[in-house]
């Protein structure tokens, strides 16, 4: 059997397009059943909660806001004050909202406490049984809305940012609605964006890769790369840009699935286990220093991936396709979320580095090399 075998896991059920959302409350009335929204504090003050609310809250009984990534103690809480009384779940929202939404699905059909389940610390085998789950993203980044894992972080106790994973955790339909993204801030579009490509850049050039998942990415590349000037555009430029970001953003989700991600991701899910920093804006302030890395690297066939890449996502010519890439991704930027910002300390960035690794990238990157690319993207204090 190849050492590269590809498996590819999606929704049951897709609704992609402009005003797809309009299919939601028809969709929960298809079927009556107990049903728990999850969501975050913007959305139930804005103006899509306003115009669906009627509808909506004759199939919902209840709701719980989602601020941030979710910890194990608040996933525990919500299984505990809602199991027995739910049977499908929907969530609205970012990837922490989706994530929390996935990880309540998952463990609310299970008995023990989350972090028993969980990779890295868990010692219980998650079961592959979950409550329906209607997925409804509002940002276009995460591709949590069609990936085999629900993130789970605590930054106090246990200091772990880690996943419950399994197949089964798919969501079972996915809502893309790229007039959702409308009227975000710039940094919230840029930073989730960059997320996304970092997905299915990473997956492009994963160990993991093959013909299938590469052509995913690069399918997924293709349409970030007509997305990434426009985002914040309020005419017809700007709603291509928005339903393109939304395509590579599941399709990031469906390439991570099934390529894995790398030396950023190895890096920037250590560094989510003790930082509350925006992981988008993590992954994409590790991105330049990483294009950097890849610019000078003699590795064969990251070398012959990048020389064939970049013919299909520019016109240009180039001598170094990282180096090209780095330098358009930061000038055709809405807002350049890599400026200034927050610091690490010597010690944070020593904890990080003692626990990142490489993942599926095709180079074992070392030490000095992750310590490069953290103190490039971050400013160490002592």
């Amino acid at each position: 059997m190849s050492e590269n075998l590809s498996e590819l896991y999606s929704n049951q059920r897709t609704l992609f397009g402009r005003g797809s959302l309009d299919k939601l409350v028809p969709l929960l009335a298809a079927r009556s059943q107990p049903t728990l929204l999850f969501c975050g504090q913007s959305f139930l003050q804005g103006p899509t909660y306003a115009r669906l609310k009627a509808g909506l809250n004759d199939h919902i009984i209840g709701y719980e806001i989602v601020s941030h990534e979710a910890s194990p103690a608040e996933i525990d809480s919500w299984v505990a004050r809602w199991r027995g009384h739910v049977d499908r779940v929907v969530a609205i929202g970012g990837g922490s909202v989706l994530d929390a939404a996935k990880a309540f699905s998952a463990m609310i059909q299970h008995p023990l406490p989350t972090a028993r389940y969980l990779e890295k610390v868990g010692d219980s085998a998650v079961q592959p049984i979950t409550l329906p789950l209607i997925a409804v993203p509002t940002t276009a980044g995460t591709g949590s809305e069609v990936t085999q894992n629900a993130v789970v972080t605590d930054q106090q106790d246990i200091q772990i940012k880690a996943s419950l994973r399994h197949p089964v955790f798919v969501p079972e339909v996915a809502i893309l609605d790229p007039d959702l993204l409308k009227g975000a801030p710039d940094s919230v579009l840029a930073t989730c964006g960059i997320d996304a490509f970092t997905h299915l850049f990473e997956a492009y050039l994963s160990s993991k890769g093959n013909l299938f998942t590469r052509q995913l990415a690069l399918t997924g590349l293709r349409q970030f790369i007509q997305a990434w000037p426009a985002l914040n555009r309020e005419d017809t430029t700007g709603d291509a840009a928005r339903e393109a970001m939304m395509m590579a953003s599941w399709l990031g989700g469906v390439s991570l699935s099934s390529a894995g991600l790398g030396v950023i991701h190895g890096i920037a899910g250590e560094l989510g286990a003790i930082k509350p920093f925006h992981h988008g804006e993590v992954c994409g302030r590790l991105l330049f220093p990483f294009l950097d890395l890849l610019s000078d690297s003699d590795h064969p066939l990251q070398r012959k991936l990048m020389a064939e890449l970049h013919p299909q996502l520019f016109s240009a010519a180039t001598d170094s396709p990282a180096q090209f890439l780095k330098q358009w991704l930061q000038q055709q930027a809405i807002t350049p979320f890599w400026q200034e910002g927050p610091s690490l300390s010597q010690a944070e960035a020593e904890w990080i580095l003692a626990r990142a690794n490489s993942k599926n990238s095709l180079v074992n990157y070392s030490r000095e090399q992750m310590q490069m690319m953290i103190a490039q993207a971050w400013h160490i204090t002592a």
